[in-house]
């Protein structure tokens, strides 16, 4: 069975509710692929997970852009299952980095997370250094074997690969680039996870992506969508989900 199209946001800014309800009801009145072409998830800071939630069309989703491991952590799975948020966006680039989470501690959050009942978008990705280094696989192999090696059920989770160097800089990825480390990494899943996973999971793009990159890299066979970040709080965020159809087709 083809693997469903994924778009998710994260939604870069603390927004004013003003600001926010006007995202929502872009996103609202938007004509966009049917839920059986395209999922759809989008990710606002904590304190907008409630009115994102409350107002957002049915077939969209809302995702918390992080949690921790335990029933008191400040912000845990248990607590977004009570809120009835499904999905969490774990391992983000600027958290390692800032935060210094490291591969393992990410495999017990998503591993907990799962646990709990709750849908996840793992990111892993390279820096620019290790990219040159010709790195790239290693890094994203470690990063993966740390979830691998706690998780044994792959149904719930999206693989986001976040190349570092091409967020926030002048080294924007191509299509070409976003294809060829997702076939390795699909690779090394079906080689040390199992070909059933490698062929089920969806791989998603998290590098920069608008509307005028979106339908060429949605052409490329391993890359199943998109996690996007400053475009999904724009109006072409509705072009970047349309871009399922290329794959559709």
């Amino acid at each position: 069975m083809p693997r469903k199209f994924f778009v998710g946001g994260e939604w870069k800014h603390n927004e004013s509710p003003k600001k926010v309800k006007k995202i929502v009801s872009t996103l609202n009145e938007a004509e966009v692929p049917c839920h059986d072409v395209v999922e759809v998830v989008v990710g606002p800071p904590f304190i907008s997970l409630t009115l994102v939630k409350s107002l957002l069309r049915s077939d969209f989703h809302v995702a918390a852009r992080n949690c921790w491991v335990g029933e008191k952590a400040p912000i845990s799975p248990e607590m977004l299952v009570k809120m009835d948020i499904p999905w969490v966006i774990l391992g983000e680039t600027k958290r390692r980095a800032v935060s210094k989470e490291t591969y393992e501690r990410v495999g017990d959050k998503v591993a907990h997370a799962l646990s709990q009942g709750l849908k996840v978008i793992a990111c892993v990705g390279e820096t620019l250094q290790q990219r040159e280094s010709g790195s790239t696989m290693s890094v994203l192999a470690a990063q993966t074997k740390a979830i691998a090696e706690k998780i044994t059920n792959w149904d719930n989770l999206v693989l986001a690969y976040e190349p570092v160097w091409a967020i926030g800089t002048d080294n924007v990825a191509t299509p070409a680039q976003a294809q060829e480390s997702h076939y390795e990494f699909r690779k090394w899943l079906s080689e040390n996870v199992g070909a059933a996973v490698a062929a089920s999971t969806r791989i998603i793009y998290g590098g920069f992506v608008n509307g005028a990159t979106c339908h060429e890299f949605a052409r490329q066979p391993d890359v199943d969508g998109f996690l996007v970040g400053e475009a999904s709080m724009k109006p072409e965020f509705i072009d970047i989900i349309k871009s399922a159809t290329v794959k559709k087709n």
